[in-house]
């Protein structure tokens, strides 16, 4: 019999090219994203710090770290993780316990704040969830279908992160995480019906937390805000009502890169969660369709690294990675157009931020170090 060699899960894993496209989609979203941060924040930057730079120098320090960290993570193999999934929940969970602990920015403990330097463990928390869910669902994939394991513990993971982020008023970073784990938790098995008994029982509770807390009259401020934010023009709606006329003063073709005229202190903070309505001002109709597209784009070949993974566990740190940017762009972008109410959540690689720049550029490396490691798949 001829010599042959049997390949086993702990044969190494030949090192394939990542997925170029989505390097290059992520590369295009990052410096596209500089680009518009600098134009958004240069004048909020010199009325608050005397600086028009201040805004653009942190966030490109943040975007390099996260390329080299992106770059580097991509090389390492993503199973890895399979062993420290939860070892990093846990250590993301405690940091967003400490937040309680730090005095508040803008109303809100979101930041772990150590002298002049400010983290966000919720970027952190994101991708744990991601990591957990991924370790969870490729573990034991037969029993997705069980109401215990497929549906109980992933709820009680996310009700536990939901408790300290409603305590931080991050409310879209808990819309986003729980939407994330319910798209990983229906394509890793998870019955339908389960998530009906979900809607049926959360919303109830959801209504009671509101009432409970004496924070009923702020949500339906922000529901009457989004029915018709002209009611109060100087005060809730103003963001809104901002928004929605740099949007339409753009036009087709926009007033061109720089030019936008609501940056000017009309917009509140143009180069966080809003930053989407200065693109529309500045390059139109055209420009948004740009932006909109590299999305796409960038989702389009995020599932298709899904799709091509070598395992179950490689897929759904790819799905669960691509629905995280995925619906995050999309809920900003129907925040920014009132679509739905406002909520505050940042548009991935272009709102200021710079823990959310790196974790994002970080977990792109993830993305590219499935496809780099697909090969085994194909041969």
């Amino acid at each position: 019999m001829a010599n042959s060699k049997v390949k086993t899960k702990r044969d190494p894993l030949p090192k394939a090219g990542v997925d170029r496209p989505l390097l290059i989609v992520t590369l295009v979203l990052v410096v596209f994203g500089l680009i518009m941060m600098m134009s958004a924040s240069f004048a909020n930057a010199y009325y608050m710090w005397g600086d028009s730079y201040h805004f653009i120098k942190n966030q490109a320090i943040y975007a390099v770290l996260g390329i080299v960290a992106m770059w580097v993570i991509s090389h390492i193999n993503y199973r890895i993780l399979h062993k420290f999934a939860w070892p990093i929940f846990a250590v993301s969970y405690v940091l967003l316990i400490m937040t309680l602990f730090m005095p508040e920015i803008n109303g809100s403990k979101r930041w772990i704040i150590i002298g002049s330097f400010t983290f966000q463990p919720s970027e952190v928390v994101k991708f744990a969830v991601i990591a957990v869910f991924a370790h969870l669902i490729s573990t034991k994939p037969e029993r997705m279908g069980e109401f215990k394991y497929g549906y109980v513990y992933p709820l009680a993971i996310l009700a536990a992160i939901a408790a300290i982020m409603l305590q931080q008023t991050h409310l879209s970073g808990t819309i986003l995480i729980c939407l994330v784990g319910c798209v990983m938790m229906f394509i890793g098995g998870t019955r339908l019906k389960w998530f009906g008994l979900t809607g049926a029982v959360v919303v109830p509770l959801g209504v009671a937390f509101i009432f409970l807390s004496n924070k009923m009259e702020y949500a339906m401020e922000r529901i009457q805000m989004w029915r018709d934010p002209f009611i109060d023009r100087t005060g809730a709606g103003h963001q809104t009502i901002q928004s929605l006329l740099a949007i339409g003063s753009g036009g087709l073709m926009g007033l061109g890169l720089g030019n936008s005229r609501q940056k000017h202190l009309y917009v509140p903070e143009p180069q966080n969660d809003f930053i989407f309505s200065i693109i529309c001002e500045e390059l139109g109709f055209i420009g948004a369709l740009f932006v909109i597209a590299l999305f796409l784009i960038f989702i389009f070949r995020g599932f298709s690294v899904a799709l091509n993974a070598r395992d179950k566990f490689g897929a759904m740190l790819a799905i669960g990675v691509t629905a995280q940017i995925g619906l995050q762009a999309l809920l900003n972008i129907a925040v920014v157009s009132n679509t739905i109410p406002n909520t505050g959540i940042s548009l991935p690689f272009f709102s200021q931020g710079g823990t959310s720049l790196a974790m994002l550029l970080a977990e792109v490396g993830v993305l590219l170090s499935v496809s780099r490691y697909s090969a085994l798949n194909k041969q």
